[in-house]
């Protein structure tokens, strides 16, 4: 059949509904019409044709049409390039018989009239760039590629607008994945984009029917799991899982890295801030309804550590890891898309005022919160976009004292008191925590008191054995519980609180944290507990008190070296310490914040504490960090002198180095704050 007659076939074709092989069969004729014809009338005929044909558009699958309708277009460009390039080429070169690229281009663009709608313009158009410029081959001329890059956004912002004369609205996903795919092609005509329309159809796209389904395949896939051998079981077969593999071959959840790239660009240049805001509510009531499916889940019972033993085999290496790729997938592109709005709130007057900086702020860390059951699995959350997105939101949320305040009300465990039993509940109390621990400094003390100290003091006295996750809850706990002492203002609260936290410290070392958490920690209670903070003056034995508690328990601690801990073992070889020559660097390292009357004599009990580490190893690495401490910097210029003269002229290098040689000798035995004679022979207290 030739060229013609196959074109006024495929033409009376296009006049009636037929079935999938004969729909089929039509998209293929299309496809070789497009590529062959030699007329330009002809092909902008056929596109005209084409675009109104009842045969293609009648069928009700509008994204799996308009995405066949991408695919002919840019399959045809590449053809016709691929022929102009081979026949420029020949050896005997004669002029080809068919349309040359700019010409079959200028043709195809014509063909896009106005019998048709503005947003399958936007198919055709996105097609032809795809296939003429992407993949770096630039077939068109410059002149060609920017009047093709133009039209694009044209028909785009026309589609995107809303055309009066057009009895329904367009379709926003169609036009979103046809810009998804020639975004990267646009150059310079990118900044044409209607951002204004383009930001709202996005993000429509992007979580409606056409991209994520509103999260419904995670309340589907509950109903399809069942119990085999007292373990779960959710095999391939089931439909849930069908449908997810239906799901992510969707061109917007395929896409959908480069779709939170667009939508990031419209909104940074969408010109109407409320258009912006409106995106960011549209991620909330996504990630909420997401976060709602999840716990209706059987699978949301199970702790990560857990999964072996309460998922099948075949769960876990089919299914299970499909499932948590696309929930990653979905994580990552969510966070790329609240990016860009939390940069614009530093940028925009309209958005960095007082009344909506800590709005903005914390629906960003409503969105997070709910995005943590999945973005706390695995480190998921340790990529530089997460990270500005949530520090810059708890900076500018942090600003605002009622705000922090009410939005730690809102999330807060339901019962502080205690440890929820389900792990979706522990997954949302660590994210608390995270979150508190950086807050305090503006909140009153009832404030700190209700909202972060109660909810962390039931981790605090955790003494089961812990599971990973419950490790980190015991972590986030201990730093949110420093970060309340830490604030001047709650000295009523640190005060009473500080003896119950240090027992905490020496009950859960070294079981629950490793050496250097617990070194830390104490070294910050010291810090908190010297000048200038107002404790040291109202309370100012209790910091003496704690250090004797230290030396106290050095005495008789254990000597064997402890397994490096999950901080510690990224350190190449960690050097070889225990719990006695823990407790003694634990010392060194309160030296440089001890009140000024007590200095001297705590560097002399610190030095003999060295000493008695019974390992030599370990006591040398102890001397080390003594000097360290002496030599570095950390001690201010008052202590630096008193240590100098320490070290030199009172017997301080001896007690260091050689054990205390050199030291009066009484005082290797004589308890702190007994009562000694002066020279006079009165007594006086060594306190």
């Amino acid at each position: 059949m030739s060229i013609d007659r196959l074109l006024t076939s495929v033409l009376r074709l296009y006049q009636d509904v037929h079935d999938d092989a004969r729909t089929e069969q039509i998209f293929s004729t299309t496809t070789l019409l497009l590529t062959n014809l030699a007329n330009p009338l002809n092909v902008s005929l056929l596109v005209s044709q084409l675009l109104s044909a009842p045969a293609i558009w009648d069928r009700g699958d509008v994204m799996r049409t308009s995405y066949r309708i991408i695919s002919i277009f840019n399959t045809a460009a590449i053809h016709v390039h691929r022929r102009d390039v081979e026949s420029k080429k020949a050896f005997n070169f004669k002029p080809s018989a068919s349309l040359h690229t700019e010409a079959w281009t200028s043709a195809v663009i014509k063909g896009a009239d106005d019998s048709s709608s503005r947003w399958k313009h936007v198919l055709v158009l996105s097609g032809i760039l795809m296939g003429l410029e992407g993949n770096q081959r630039q077939s068109l001329g410059w002149g060609m590629r920017k009047t093709l890059q133009q039209a694009v956004v044209t028909a785009a912002n026309l589609a995107l607008r809303g055309d009066p004369k057009e009895p329904v609205p367009a379709p926003p996903g169609p036009v979103v994945m046809a810009l998804n795919y020639a975004f990267p092609l646009l150059s310079e005509s990118r900044h044409a984009l209607d951002c204004d329309a383009l930001v709202p159809a996005a993000t429509a796209a992007a979580f409606d029917s056409d991209g994520l389904e509103d999260g419904l395949f995670l309340g589907a896939i509950d109903l399809d799991v069942r119990q085999a051998e007292e373990k779960f079981m959710w095999p391939e077969s089931s439909p849930s899982f069908l449908h997810l593999g239906q799901l992510e071959q969707k061109p917007l959840v395929s896409g959908l890295g480069p779709l939170s790239k667009l939508l990031g660009h419209a909104i940074r240049h969408a010109r109407d801030t409320q258009v912006v805001l409106q995106a960011q509510d549209d991620m909330v009531q996504f990630t909420e309804r997401l976060l709602q499916h999840w716990q209706g889940n059987k699978f949301s019972e199970v702790e990560i550590s857990e999964e072996a033993i309460y998922l099948t085999p075949e769960t876990i290496q089919t299914t299970w890891t499909v499932l948590w790729q696309l929930l990653k997938k979905i994580m990552y592109g969510v966070v790329a898309m609240l990016h860009p709005i939390v940069s614009r709130s530093l940028l925009d007057p309209r958005m960095r005022n007082h009344a909506m900086s800590p709005v903005i702020a914390t629906k960003s860390l409503a969105i997070l919160r709910n995005l943590y059951f999945i973005s706390s699995r695995n480190g998921s959350d340790a990529f530089q976009v997460y990270s500005f997105t949530y520090l810059t939101s708890l900076d500018n949320l942090s600003r605002y004292p009622d705000a922090s305040a009410s939005f730690l009300r809102s999330i807060r465990p339901a019962n502080p008191g205690a440890i929820p039993p389900h792990p979706l509940h522990r997954t949302l109390d660590l994210f608390y925590l995270n979150v508190a621990e950086h807050l305090p400094l503006h909140l009153a003390p009832e404030a700190c008191d209700a909202l972060i100290i109660q909810p962390a003091v039931a981790y605090l006295t955790h003494s089961t054995p812990l599971s990973p996750r419950m490790m980190e809850l015991f972590e986030a706990a201990h730093s949110a519980v420093l970060s309340v002492f830490s604030c001047p203002h709650n000295a009523s609260i640190t005060v009473g609180l500080v003896p119950f936290y240090a027992e905490t410290l020496f009950s859960s070392f070294p079981s629950y944290i490793s050496p250097r958490q617990f070194r830390v920690a104490f070294k910050t209670v010291m810090q908190i507990l010297s000048p200038p903070f107002p404790i040291s003056a109202s309370h100012p034995h209790l910091a003496e008190t704690l250090l004797e508690m230290v030396r106290f328990r050095s005495t008789t601690a254990g000597k064997t070296p402890l397994p490096p801990g999950r901080d510690e073992q990224q350190v190449a070889v960690p050097e070889p310490v225990s719990e006695q020559s823990t407790l003694v660097l634990t010392l060194i390292d309160s030296l440089p914040f001890l009140h000024l009357g007590i200095f001297e004599e705590w560097m002399t009990l610190t030095a003999l504490a060295v000493n008695e580490i019974a390992d030599a190893g370990m006591r040398e690495t102890a001397k080390r960090r003594f000097w360290d401490v002496l030599s570095s910097g950390e001690m201010d210029v008052e202590r630096s002198a008193i240590g100098v003269a320490w070290w030199g002229t009172k017997g301080g290098r001896e007690a260091v180095l050689y054990g205390g040689r050199g030291l009066i000798p009484e005082d290797r035995f004589m308890m702190s704050g007994a009562i000694v004679a002066d020279a006079a022979g009165k007594p006086e207290s060594r306190l």
